[in-house]
């Protein structure tokens, strides 16, 4: 419960605070499956209110956690402590979009596709695309430093974020960065609340860099008779100095699951790997491009089948194709654990053999697919029943640390998109050793002494 202290020091910010049930429930959790029940959600619709409410919270010592759009997968957002859910949904204007300056001026509510848009309208593009564009929203992108399949070419959202306002624990107003495209002024403060999951301040302003959009795009894609071939076939197309915006792969198990899901007639059915190439520029050198990539897949690389998608209609039609395999997934009826690892791209073969090898051993299925241009693998384990047709939840749970022991052993991380949250939370000192995990500590120290800040996440 909120003491009236409490109430009575938010000031005019009390109208933002909602107590009914539903609403409580509503905000309890994201997509991952742990919930909690915070004692109230808080709605500000200004950088002030923001303020007021954690000024509040800092004095009152009551806990606060940061909320987006709530489409995470790591329970980023869940309030384990309770006290305020602050949600910034409603501060949801696009302030600006300036090809002048090559910049976009967005409050953190912004839809991730609605800024895309607006960008588009004017010949202008913000890369950044995560699956969830069209429902997630632009402070959780960069709570998070979201990626998507055009990272290979323009990088993660940490790339595109110039400045920053960002509301302390105590209620102060911070800025960080600037709206030029150089700026070396003083430490990487704007970096530092990239991939924070809110554990650091509420983001209440971001200035973006968007760039010329590109006039056209191509894509193909492409079956293998192994994955070994897939990957094979990635570094290859690096190899022959294409650049491509995206690269996506796909194991036997997706493959299985897309083609009865999506009843589509475009993957082989001896097909044991998959590949999506997509390439962007101006149109009259793309399709020469495009049929020099086919050709090295076909004739050098041991693509079984390759589909070039030369029209806008056609290369939508392949990433619906892509888009469908994480539904394929569960549509197979298993329980869909999904992990977003990274691997250096030399070590793809190896750690999906490794996978395969566990998958043997344990009997679980386990599908591979994502972005394999920067080794971004999301890693399904996928939960079956037993006879009983209870599920083999604790089987395939202890699956995670034998995986994240591999990832972590050939030099990568325990994750690329997704965040820590409390679904990586107990890893977390592993992936990033003693020192660093010191200095994260420290940072929070500095930042928030009282730990009123998503509480539970990433550091305590």
């Amino acid at each position: 419960m909120l003491s009236a202290s409490f109430i009575h020091a938010l000031g005019n910010a009390a109208k933002c605070i909602c107590l009914e049930p539903a609403t409580l429930e509503t905000y309890a959790g994201d997509k991952w499956f742990a919930r909690a029940l915070p004692d109230a959600v808080a709605l500000p619709g200004s950088e002030e209110e923001v303020a007021a409410i954690l000024r509040a919270a800092h004095d009152h010592g009551i806990p606060v956690t940061p909320r987006g759009a709530g489409v995470g997968y790591v329970g980023g957002c869940v309030p384990v402590h309770g006290g305020l859910v602050l949600s910034t949904e409603r501060m949801n204007r696009i302030l600006e979009v300036n090809p002048a300056d090559g910049v976009a001026v967005v409050e953190p509510g912004v839809i991730t596709a609605d800024l895309q848009e607006a960008c588009s309208e004017v010949g202008w593009f913000y890369p950044p695309d995560p699956a969830s564009r069209k429902e997630s929203s632009i402070g959780g992108n960069i709570a998070t430093n979201a990626g998507g399949p055009r990272c290979l070419k323009y990088g993660v959202t940490r790339s595109y974020v110039l400045g920053l306002r960002v509301v302390l624990a105590d209620g102060r107003i911070l800025t960080a960065g600037s709206r030029t495209h150089k700026n070396k002024q003083g430490f990487d403060l704007v970096g530092l609340f990239c991939g924070s999951e809110g554990t650091l301040g509420i983001i209440t302003q971001a200035t973006l860099r968007i760039i010329p959009a590109p006039r056209a795009r191509m894509a193909l894609h492409a079956s293998f008779p192994s994955f070994d071939l897939a990957a094979a076939a990635v570094q290859r197309v690096l190899q022959a100095g294409h650049l491509p915006c995206a690269l996506e792969i796909a194991d036997a198990f997706t493959l299985s699951a897309a083609r009865k899901h999506l009843k589509t007639d475009v993957l082989p059915a001896d097909a044991q790997g998959h590949l999506i190439v997509e390439i962007d520029g101006r149109r009259d050198a793309l399709k020469s491009e495009l049929d020099e990539i086919s050709s090295l897949l076909r004739e050098s690389s041991g693509a079984s089948s390759v589909y070039p998608a030369y029209t806008e209609a056609e290369v939508e039609g392949i990433w619906e194709l892509r888009r469908g395999f994480s539904e394929s997934l569960k549509a197979t009826g298993l329980t869909k654990l999904n992990e977003d690892i990274v691997v250096p791209r030399s070590q793809l073969v190896n750690f999906v053999n490794f996978c395969a090898a566990l998958r043997e051993e344990s009997g679980i299925p386990i599908a591979c697919f994502g972005h394999a241009g920067d080794g971004n693998i999301h890693t399904n384990i996928m939960v079956p029943r037993d006879a009983g047709g209870k599920e083999r939840r604790d089987e395939a749970e202890a699956l995670l640390p034998r995986i994240f022991d591999f990832v972590l052993a050939c030099g990568g991380v325990i994750t690329g998109e997704h965040g820590i949250g409390l679904a990586k939370a107990p890893w977390f000192s592993q992936a990033v050793g003693p020192s660093s995990l010191s200095v994260h500590s420290s940072l929070k120290a500095a930042l928030d002494p009282s730990r009123i800040l998503n509480p539970g996440k990433i550091v305590n």
